[in-house]
């Protein structure tokens, strides 16, 4: 017996200490400087498509690889624009990246996708001396399919947010690109398209920032020529510096499409790479369809509660062009983790600080605490699962803002924190990193009020470090 138990205690004594040494490094990384505010974020094909509320890729990348190694399994169940997901191919791993919101399954395949630059010139070629000759030549075509294409509500939110020709140049872009056979190739061409119409400044709807904002129509639009499309100009000048930042001019779609077409083709991926190529589809994190005990780490970065980033605001308007009616978007949205639809919520019994948050909420207003006892139920669906599909020891990094409802904080980060270690999961260590303002959108002004701490709270995020619980022999 005693022959045969010392191996056995070997090994156990290995097994632990190669664990302890896989969480001190987990704790150095999250205790470490997270915020990365000088480091390029553009590079590859990260710069394809704005988002809200990205996080730099030089964060998942510096989990990724410290804590696997090459064909290790790589999560991110909620994966927005994809940068874990890339991050991960780039770095050889597998990587699943799952999400419910279709634009962003479109950006993360097209991401991960090498393409070749050359095929890809010469369909740019043909899709935009098509397009300018359907405008030019079947105008009255177009503007048919216009009136038939689209139910009415769907036909309403387009003429509210988009000049007439401008609809008409879109229609005849997205028709050329929907003629593509390769699902691949089209994606690429339909999510340039997209990043027409969604941008931080310029676009081509009467929205002034769709990239990083909930949608507001400017004051004055403009044409090239300076034709007034929207509002009245007074004077033949903006009145005030306000009225200046209000105003916006449309530029040409066929030209803003060919324009953004080029520009990601500088961060298109090679198709010689050799990497595994990433698994990315629709997915529920709340309901994963992947095995127990199956990945080797998650990184991921979970949606505001209440909306606080609305991503559907934004979506929808490239999201109609592609064949989606606003009431199915608007559906979509009553989805999303997050939202403020509560019917048939699963609401649960939370630890102590968690409880009291809701309640101090409540008080003030007692459907927002619902609403916020709803996204802390469905958090709770998450990390469970979170827990099911990682393998025995592994990580779970959760990046999380605060955010504020009736101007209380909702402590988002200490609350997952406090349900995780319900669930089951071990708090390995918890960091803090302050975000730059110039490239992620929060639900909190600009200016920080040094007197608040709750607005202090919503200028930085956590770094929650999870650890799945390592089997004993």
């Amino acid at each position: 017996m005693t022959i045969q138990q010392q191996p056995e205690l070997a090994d156990l004594s290995s097994h632990e200490s190669a664990h302890s040494g896989y969480r001190d490094t987990l704790t150095r990384l999250i205790r470490g400087d997270l915020d990365f505010h000088d480091d390029n974020s553009l590079y590859s094909s990260h710069n394809f498509h704005p988002f809200p509320a990205k996080f730099p890729p030089q964060l998942p990348r510096l989990f990724i690889e410290q804590l696997t190694k090459p064909n290790d399994v790589v999560l991110d169940p909620m994966m927005g624009s994809g940068t874990t997901v890339l991050e991960a191919y780039l770095a050889g791993r597998r990587a699943i990246g799952l999400d419910i919101d279709p634009l962003a399954i479109t950006i993360s395949n097209v991401k991960t996708t090498p393409y070749d630059k050359n095929e890809l010139i010469e369909l740019t070629k043909v899709i935009v001396a098509k397009a300018r000759e359907s405008v030019g030549h079947r105008r009255t075509e177009l503007e048919s399919a216009l009136q038939s294409g689209f139910d009415a509500p769907t036909r309403r939110f387009l003429d509210t947010w988009f000049p007439k020709d401008t609809q008409l140049e879109l229609l005849a872009l997205i028709q050329e690109t929907e003629r593509e056979t390769d699902h691949s190739t089209r994606s690429f061409f339909e999510l340039a398209f997209s990043g027409v119409i969604i941008t931080k400044s310029g676009g081509v709807s009467y929205a002034l920032d769709l990239a990083h904002t909930r949608p507001h129509r400017a004051k004055l639009v403009l044409d090239m020529s300076g034709r007034v499309l929207l509002g009245h100009r007074a004077l033949g000048v903006a009145s005030s510096e306000r009225d200046r930042l209000l105003t916006k001019t449309i530029r040409s779609a066929i030209e803003e499409f060919e324009r953004r077409v080029f520009n990601n083709l500088k961060g298109v991926l090679d198709r010689s790479s050799g990497f595994p190529k990433p698994y990315v589809t629709f997915g529920d994190a709340r309901s994963l369809s992947l095995d127990e005990n199956s990945v080797d780490l998650i990184v991921t970065s979970p949606p505001y509660a209440s909306n606080a980033i609305d991503y559907m605001r934004a979506h929808k308007f490239a999201l109609v062009w592609m064949g989606y009616s606003i009431a199915e978007l608007s559906e979509r949205r009553r989805e999303y983790i997050g939202s403020e639809v509560i019917q048939g919520a699963d609401l649960v019994d939370f630890p102590s600080r968690t409880t009291a948050v809701i309640e101090d909420i409540s008080v003030v207003d007692a459907r927002k605490g619902l609403v916020l006892r709803h996204y802390y139920s469905e958090m709770a669906l998450v990390l469970r699962e979170m827990l099911r599909v990682l393998k025995p020891g592994k990580a779970a990094i959760v990046v999380v803002g605060s955010s504020l409802m009736r101007g209380r904080d909702t402590q988002t980060g200490d609350c997952l924190a406090e349900i995780g270690a319900r669930l089951g999961l071990d708090v390995v260590a918890v960091g803090t990193r302050s975000l730059d303002r110039n490239r992620r959108m929060l639900p909190a002004g600009h200016r920080v009020d040094p007197s608040s701490q709750i607005q202090q709270r919503m200028h930085k995020e956590q770094v929650i470090a999870f650890c799945k619980p390592a089997q004993r022999s």
